[in-house]
């Protein structure tokens, strides 16, 4: 339909014959996701005139029919104008059923950025607020929904409409309808957008943000609307079963319904905005206590599937995120419920989240796809679970770093799981490859010589120099005293195991037997010169450590120093690798 036809038709003002030609607009246009620039100025008229519309009292028809156009002309990034002022968005508030601040207060006292502040706004925005109030009180819910996806759509494309929908305060009104979660008269439609349109005030607001999670107890609040979405019982304070089907093991569960999963989903990703920082803080014990509770419908998440592989690992995904937000000694609830039949024991603690989380991880590891995004929130809660919680460390350690026998093969090769996060441990990225280092390094309780004993000590270097560590010792970390239980076939082959590789290598002959003295030192002296010539070239920088393990730059003088004055390190036996190997 050509704009200038339909504008010309809206001008009439005629309730039947807006209704025909937006009607015939909205069907020829409900797919069209891109605009073309020409007709810019043209629809961002039409948009005027909807705005208009909806603000003199329509039939239900009319009125639905007005806000699918806004929610179809709110796709155009560059054509949001017309929906970004104080009163626009107060009305689209109002039709959504969550305006809670009048439009003229805020043009009175202190606008949004970028808003013109004159009289006729104000006193535009004053007539609107009280049709908004009406409409707050519309029960058409079809009404809401296209209002709620309309402003959504303003705040995906335009930075001006965030401002204006944190000064409207839309998030209490959001958050005081959400409190409304147990009422089974909302349609699901209503509650995901409502929780859709909460995601991105939280995501673009950093203000927005600190006011759910405090002000409005956001945790609280979306902590009840997970477990309202669930469906969740509490037999014990921070055990959780699905209403209905108490005393089945999670494995015998049906999988969420594809509405269950959504609503979830978008409930775990608020909780994740609001909690972004939370781990880097100290909380106090009443946090303390709500996060544990969260902890554990968490560990529901973990635990449950939904309908589809795909969308299973995408639910999983999220949960595995928001986990890694929460309080490190709050992680303590994923162990907590009682072992049952088919549940995975490790010291008489329940490990079937923790197995669970790790089967996650090396499916990620396997997919190799987008490795810091993916792989990597799942392996530091790993990490840190392992760093506080022993039983965790060494169940993990049972799995990952099982006793070494195979000492034939490089760390790095084969199929285990040792060898795929060994092989990370070189990986382009150095997000990734500290992670993957990281984490062996705690499930070898901070042992360097375990460490380089279960990688190498070429994987392990990066590591070691990182800490000061290249010397051998320990890490900072505080774990339980050691025990050996090294192998007979490790034992055996030990003396003979190469610690740079890690693995037991063919004898090469030696390629200065035959020589005399004065030729060795010859020979020398040649290395020495060609890796002089290589700094002054600034082709290799060669380094050396200094008393403090640590990397420093080495000088022609000290290269010229060492080939005559050798400091050959005689091994700590404090830390040899007779060392034991105790979980």
């Amino acid at each position: 339909m050509d704009l200038q036809v339909l504008i010309e038709q809206m001008e009439t003002g005629e309730q039947d014959t807006v209704l025909t030609v937006l009607q015939s607009f909205n069907k020829q246009m409900s797919q069209c996701f891109t605009f073309s620039r020409e007709e810019k100025m043209d629809r961002e008229h039409l948009g005027e005139l909807v705005m208009s519309f909806l603000n003199r009292e329509l039939q239900p028809p009319c009125l639905l029919t007005c806000l699918e156009t806004v929610r179809i002309l709110s796709r155009d990034k560059h054509g949001v104008d017309p929906f970004i002022s104080c009163s626009a968005m107060s009305t689209l508030a109002g039709y959504a059923g969550i305006a809670t601040v009048c439009p003229a207060t805020l043009v009175q006292g202190q606008p949004a950025e970028g808003h013109v502040d004159d009289e006729e706004e104000a006193a535009e925005g004053s007539s609107t607020m009280k049709e908004s109030c009406c409409a707050s009180e519309n029960p058409d819910q079809e009404v809401i929904v296209e209002a709620l996806k309309s402003i959504c759509n303003i705040l995906l494309h335009n930075e001006t409409g965030q401002v204006v929908a944190a000064e409207l305060q839309l998030i209490k009104g959001l958050a005081k309808r959400l409190k409304q979660s147990h009422n089974p008269t909302w349609t699901h439609e209503v509650r995901f957008f409502d929780l859709r349109l909460t995601f991105l005030l939280t995501a673009l607001r950093v203000d927005v943000r600190a006011q759910l999670a405090q002000e409005l107890h956001g945790i609280r609040l979306l902590g009840n609307q997970l477990d309202a979405a669930l469906g969740l019982s509490w037999p014990d304070r921070l055990e959780t079963a699905r209403a209905g089907f108490e005393g089945i093991p999670p494995d015998q569960l049906p999988p969420l319904s594809r509405q269950q999963t959504e609503l979830a989903m978008e409930i775990l990703k608020i909780l994740f905005n609001i909690t972004f920082d939370t781990n880097r803080r100290k909380v106090d014990e009443e946090e303390a206590a709500e996060y544990r509770h969260l902890g554990a419908i968490l560990r529901h998440c973990l635990m449950s599937q939904s309908d589809g592989e795909e969308r299973t690992e995408e639910f999983h995904s999220h949960t595995v995120n928001l986990l890694g937000n929460l309080p490190l000694p709050c992680l303590d609830v994923l162990l907590m419920p009682k072992v049952q039949q088919g549940s995975i024991e490790y010291m008489g603690v329940n490990m079937d989240a923790v197995n669970m989380l790790l089967d996650f991880t090396e499916k990620r590891l396997e997919r190799g796809h987008k490795l810091k995004e993916t792989l990597l929130p799942s392996l530091n809660l790993l990490t840190e679970s392992a760093r506080i919680h022993r039983e965790t460390r060494k169940f993990l350690r049972s799995k990952v770093l099982p006793p070494l026998r195979d000492v034939t093969h490089k760390p790095e090769v084969g199929d285990s799981l040792r060898n795929k996060i060994v092989r990370l441990m070189t990986h382009i990225d150095t997000d990734v490859k500290d992670c993957a280092a990281e984490f062996l390094f705690v499930l070898c309780k901070e042992s360097v010589s375990r460490f380089i004993k279960y990688t190498g000590y070429g994987n392990a270097a990066g590591l070691l120099a990182a800490r000061g560590l290249l010397r051998g010792g320990r890490g900072p970390g505080i774990y339980s005293e050691d025990e050996d239980s090294e192998t007979e076939e490790y034992r055996e082959a030990k003396s003979r195991i190469n610690p740079i590789t890690g693995v037991v290598e063919e004898e090469q002959p030696n390629p200065m037997e035959g020589m005399t003295e004065e030729q060795k030192e010859l020979e020398a002296m040649k290395l020495l010169n060609m890796f002089d010539k290589l700094s002054r070239t600034n082709v290799i920088q060669p380094m050396q450590l200094d008393m403090d393990g640590n990397m420093r730059e080495m000088t022609t003088k000290d290269l010229h120093k060492l080939t005559h004055n050798p400091v050959i390190q005689p091994e700590d036996p404090a830390h040899s690798d007779s060392e034991d190997e105790a979980q």
